[in-house]
C-alpha cells in the first residue's frame, strides 16, 4: 500500500505525506518507537540514518545522520514536544551541522506523525511538516524533502513484510 498522497500547501506552509499499512496500529508506532527500526527507512535509499540519540518523551531530543553514496553525512535532530504512543508525535524538526550542532542557515519546522487505524488491520499514517514561512518551505522543497521522504516511507511495506514472515 505504502505513499497514497503528498499535499503541499503554502498558504498554510505544510507539507503532508499519507501512507497506508497493512499492520496494527501499534506495529506503525514501533517503526518511530525502535531507533533500530526507523534506522531501515528514516532515510531514502542511499541515505541510510544512525540514530545516535533517541527519546520520545515529550522534553527529549533525537538525533540522527544520514550517509550518502559518498561518505557525506547530513545531520538532523527532533526536538520532541508531544508523543502519545501510539498514535501521536509531534517535534520540532531541524539540520544539524557535523559535529551535530544546530544549523542556523536552514530553518526548522515542526513535524506531526498521525497513526490511526482505518480498516481491521489497515493503518494510515500521516507525516506533516510545517514551515515557518513561504521562503523557508522552498528552500526545505528545493532540498529534495518531498522525493526523500516519499522514497523513504516507501521503504516500510518491507519491513513490515518481514513480519509476515517471521510469524510464519
Amino acid at each position: 500500500m505504502s505513499v497514497t498522497s503528498v499535499q503541499k500547501d503554502p498558504v498554510a506552509l505544510t507539507m503532508t505525506l499519507t501512507a497506508e499499512f497493512d499492520a496494527a496500529v501499534d506495529r506503525a508506532w514501533q517503526l518511530w518507537a525502535d531507533p533500530r527500526q526507523l534506522e531501515r527507512w528514516w532515510g531514502p535509499p542511499g541515505y541510510p540514518a544512525t540514530f545516535t540519540r533517541h527519546d520520545l518523551a515529550p522534553g527529549s531530543r533525537v538525533e540522527y545522520h544520514m550517509t550518502g553514496p559518498d561518505g557525506d553525512q547530513y545531520g538532523g535532530y527532533w526536538e520532541i514536544l508531544e508523543a502519545e504512543a501510539p498514535h501521536r508525535l509531534v517535534f520540532r524538526d531541524g539540520f544539524a551541522n557535523r559535529d551535530g550542532t544546530p544549523n542556523n542557515d536552514l530553518p526548522i519546522g515542526t513535524g506531526r506523525v498521525r497513526i490511526e487505524e482505518v480498516d481491521g488491520g489497515t493503518t494510515r499514517m500521516s507525516i506533516e511538516f510545517v514551515f515557518p514561512s513561504v521562503e523557508a518551505m522552498e528552500q526545505v522543497l528545493a532540498m529534495g524533502t518531498q522525493e526523500g521522504l516519499t522514497q523513504a516511507v516507501g521503504q516500510i511495506d518491507a519491513i513490515l513484510a518481514e513480519d509476515a514472515v517471521t510469524r510464519r
